[in-house]
């Protein structure tokens, strides 16, 4: 029997900032080879989730589970940490995140930006390692950039660098926050078509995005955050084609019309 465990599993999570209640219940399943997209408002609690799901942040109340196993916590309320030192590194080093802006080394060429994580963070053999990073920036379609420094770069190659980070880690998700909302247009293109070329090879994704296309073309699961909640959710051609809620209808509208 195939595997059917999800990579990440969210249930009922709740997040503040001091009396700021950013995230109000949430339950987001990601089955493995699945891409869910999450919408929704600035503020609605989108990137917050994500870095939740990667225990960047501590959330106050809820389960998160990885491949079925539980984060582990000790405390309770604004006082709730992981417990577990070892299990939040193994975790993260599965979830690999791609931000909205590169974060790339600039000390570092493009090559030692990609390699520098699987080796120090994984121990990973740097010739085994050299070898992986160079294949995935041949397939980010920027292989010959390997010893361009980032200031070197354009803003979509940066991204693209940073999704070959990503993906040299072997991890078992990509999360990525808003990956091309910090392009010029027709940057954005070049970086939509890398995360299509991902979503086509079945690879699972938790996508953060302002763009409503990208979503559409590329989504199992479209998720519309609204003040902290799940507003509505589905298939994007429930979600884009007939949406039910008053809210979500006004929104799609409002991103149509900027």
């Amino acid at each position: 029997m195939p595997d059917t465990t999800p990579v990440i599993e969210i249930r009922n999570l709740h997040k503040s900032y001091g009396e700021l209640e950013v995230l109000r219940g949430v339950d987001i399943t990601a089955p493995a080879g699945h891409v869910v997209s999450l919408i929704g408002s600035s503020g609605s609690g989108k990137s917050t989730l994500l870095r939740c799901a990667n225990l960047l942040e501590d959330s106050q109340q809820g389960e998160i589970l990885f491949k079925g196993e539980p984060v582990l916590w000790k405390g309770s309320g604004m006082a709730r940490r992981p417990a577990d030192a070892k299990q939040v590194l193994r975790i993260r080093t599965n979830l690999s995140m791609v931000f909205q802006q590169f974060n790339l080394w600039a000390h570092m060429t493009i090559l030692q930006n990609v390699m520098e994580a699987p080796v120090t963070v994984l121990g990973r053999d740097r010739g085994e390692v050299e070898q992986s990073a160079r294949r995935y920036l041949a397939k980010v379609g920027i292989g010959d950039k390997c010893d361009a420094w980032p200031a070197q770069l354009s803003g979509g190659q940066q991204q693209r660098a940073a999704i070959a980070r990503a993906l040299c880690m072997e991890p078992q998700a990509l999360l990525f926050d808003e990956p091309t909302s910090a392009l010029d247009p027709e940057l954005e293109q070049e970086v939509v078509k890398v995360i299509k070329d991902l979503a086509n090879e079945g690879r699972t994704m938790l996508i953060v995005t302002h763009d409503m296309k990208l979503a559409a073309d590329v989504s199992d699961h479209v998720v519309f955050l609204h003040q902290g909640l799940i507003e509505e959710q589905g298939a994007p051609d429930a979600v884009f084609g007939a949406p039910k809620s008053e809210r979500l209808r006004g929104f799609l509208s409002a991103t149509r019309a900027a």
